[in-house]
């Protein structure tokens, strides 16, 4: 081999014993890349909200440095699921989200989107808020601006007009196409509509992401027509928030995993998320008959204060309930009720109780409706079961998400995912439980919903990717949001940069707002 001159080797050692300069500098931490390899001690570089490299830096000087001895770096988690919409104005910064690790969010879902992305982004840009945002366009929306709330298909012109406005959003920069198929009126959408949306999505890179009809009796055939939309549009698939609900169902998770895993070897591109709680939360509205919602909030308040069909209504939920063997709805809980906020936390039982009514299922039936007709309430529902729960978890194509706004402190009683859905999987199930790795639960945090939603340079610390990190504890972070007190920020989440900006630093949000709209097919 030729040896470099001695003025070239002395050249050569006197550049790389020179120090070198970034702005940002993390020091001898135990470095998680998102890869799901294992972890190794290291520093990290940032510059210009870049990571500019990784390593043994000793040579590197920065104009701020952060220890992170016997702390945990990772890329800024990516929560795949959540509902925006209404609270990002109102509470710009999103500390529930940035004190659980999240520095990307995806909304949209459910079918449930801002109809006009381009103002949207807009919007968001101007106002700043503290992690980056990307969005679907959703269903519902596209069908209620062509179609309404009415329970009818439609006109080969309102399909193409529908298909004009999934196009548009698509350019103005949606990652795909969401549906919520338990929701007006997407509940009234045959499969061929959704399909035909789901294929201008996948002709500008886009995901199909669902809210299934079901997800309890029926949760087989839900999963059928996801992969079916998926494979005749050629596309993406997203299951959102994959369970199996009702008693009667615990256990089936191995089924309907085996069809997402069996679908994936049939070659359909299709993965799930989750928030690790046996409780879910939606509007009350979904404990209705589908029939009963059709044309809107006027035509619902009409049905329920009609005697005749009040009782039609009654009864199909008379026979839903016996059949899953429920003799009282107490597994529902409100979580924000605005006509009465003191039923804010409180059970179907219980408040029928407390309007004085016997504690009979019909009687708690209709204490539903009553609450409906006075205008509507979220609700949280203890459904699920934990062995399904830890079962899902532990499949490898599984992102873990909140399906949550950004919260307002101490505004009603929602469910505790908002706050503390990552530290939840960390602590309670890597650290006390062992379902899965650190190392594996970080991938499925970070560098799988990058890769799966095409965001690029996010979900790896890699150089030339954008510097969003999470510096943590394993040993302490905790999810300290309850069901009963919700309103409790998760802790173990040392710093959290977003772009390269110190945004969380030693558990405090310093107000730091350098979230950027991600758009995809960009």
């Amino acid at each position: 081999m030729r040896k470099l001159p001695l003025t070239a080797m002395l050249l050569c050692a006197a550049l790389a014993s020179r120090a070198q300069q970034c702005d940002l500098l993390i020091k001898n931490a135990r470095i998680i890349d998102g890869t799901g390899n294992n972890w190794y001690y290291g520093d990290v570089a940032v510059t210009a909200g870049k990571i500019v490299r990784t390593g043994n830096l000793a040579s590197y000087t920065a104009t701020k440095t952060i220890s992170a001895n016997g702390l945990t770096v990772a890329p800024g988690f990516i929560d795949v699921h959540t509902h925006i919409e209404g609270d990002e104005f109102k509470v710009p910064t999103a500390d529930n989200f940035l004190l659980d690790g999240v520095t990307t969010v995806i909304t949209g879902n459910c079918g449930s989107s801002n109809p006009d992305l381009a103002r949207y982004f807009y919007k968001l840009d101007s106002a700043r808020l503290s992690i980056n945002v990307a969005s679907f366009i959703g269903h519902n929306d596209v069908r209620r601006a062509i179609i309404g709330n009415s329970n009818r298909q439609p006109t080969p012109q309102e399909q193409q007009q529908m298909e004009a406005m999934v196009e548009k959003a698509m350019k103005d920069g949606a990652v795909g196409l969401s549906t919520g198929l338990i929701y007006l009126p997407g509940m009234y959408a045959k499969t061929e509509e959704i399909t035909g949306l789901a294929k201008v999505a996948a002709r500008y890179g886009g995901v199909y992401a669902t809210h299934m009809r079901n997800e309890a009796d029926q949760v087989n055939d839900a999963i059928e027509e996801a992969l079916t939309i998926g494979r005749q549009a050629n596309i993406p698939v997203e299951i959102s928030h994959f369970k199996v609900s009702g008693k009667q169902n615990w256990g089936r998770s191995r089924q309907t995993l085996a069809l997402v895993q069996q679908a994936r070897e049939e070659g359909i591109e299709v993965t799930i998320d989750q928030y690790p709680y046996t409780a879910s939360s939606t509007s009350i509205n979904t404990l209705l008959p589908n029939w009963a919602l059709s044309g809107g909030r006027d035509s619902i308040v009409y049905r329920l204060t009609d005697n005749n069909t009040r009782q039609q209504i009654v009864s199909k939920m008379l026979s839903i309930y016996k059949n899953r063997k429920l003799k009282h709805l107490d597994y529902a809980v409100v979580a924000s009720f605005r006509p009465d906020t003191s039923l804010n936390g409180k059970n179907i039982m219980e408040i029928n109780r407390l309007r004085g009514h016997k504690a009979t299922l019909k009687n708690e039936i209709n204490t539903v409706l009553d609450i409906v007709k006075e205008g509507g309430a979220g609700m949280v529902f203890h459904s699920m079961n934990e062995d399904d729960v830890k079962y899902i978890m532990q499949y490898p194509f599984n992102m873990f998400a909140s399906d949550a706004g950004i919260r307002q402190f101490n505004v009603g009683v929602p469910h505790p995912r908002g706050y503390g859905t990552n530290a939840r999987v960390l602590g309670r199930y890597v650290r006390e439980q062992k379902v899965i790795s650190l190392e594996e639960a970080i991938r499925r945090m970070t560098s799988l919903p990058a890769q799966k939603f095409r965001l690029g340079g996010r979900g790896l610390l890699l150089p030339g990717y954008n510097a969003d990190i999470v510096i943590f504890d394993p040993a302490t972070v905790t999810d300290n949001s309850t069901f009963e007190q919700p309103h409790q920020y998760a802790t173990g989440f040392k710093y959290v940069l977003v772009n390269g900006v110190v945004t969380i630093d030693e558990g405090k949000h310093v107000g730091a707002r350098s979230g950027m709209v991600l758009k995809g097919n960009q």
